[in-house]
């Protein structure tokens, strides 16, 4: 059975480049996909000064646009980027989502798409030997400003062998 495709939304690639393991994603997925609206957020980043990853400078991210406009969730609170991410889980039946949103989430569940998040891939990237601790990535995540709240943390610790 071949890989699903990963599709990733601004926020997972943004953070993971900030502490310097943006590489986690290409080791464990070899091919990630970003709908335009998410390489958008990220170079509008750029322009404000926001220290943000390259897309179209790294050859295993590639940029796919949401074949039908029609697929877009139309919600008031949910960003652009989250909502192509969505369209795009939705065109690619077996895709894997990477989202933090937890109103994207929702919207994934309903519509039985599977998705992880950013501390998903942390505790996946331990599991399989590319970190070491995953605490130590917590840590710099949230010394980006990255909000986790206290029960995700503990679930990704215990998960990732971690918990005090």
């Amino acid at each position: 059975m071949p890989d699903p495709t990963v599709i990733a939304n601004t926020s997972p690639l943004l953070y993971r480049h900030q502490i310097g393991c943006l590489h986690l994603l290409h080791s464990l997925y070899r091919v990630l996909v970003v709908p335009p609206a998410v390489q958008e957020e990220l170079e509008a980043g750029r322009r404000q000064g926001f220290d943000v990853p390259d897309v179209l400078g790294l050859g295993w991210i590639e940029v796919r646009p949401v074949a039908s406009a029609a697929l877009v969730p139309a919600v008031v609170d949910l960003g652009r980027g989250e909502a192509e991410v969505i369209a795009l889980g939705m065109e690619l039946r077996g895709s894997l989502l990477i989202v933090d949103d937890q109103l994207a989430r929702r919207i994934a569940d309903l519509h039985g798409l599977r998705y992880t998040g950013t501390l998903g891939v942390l505790v996946k990237g331990k599991q399989v030997g590319h970190l070491s601790s995953v605490r130590a990535m917590i840590t710099a995540l949230r010394g980006k400003g990255m909000w986790l709240s206290d029960s995700v943390v503990e679930d990704a610790l215990r998960l990732s062998g971690e918990r005090a």
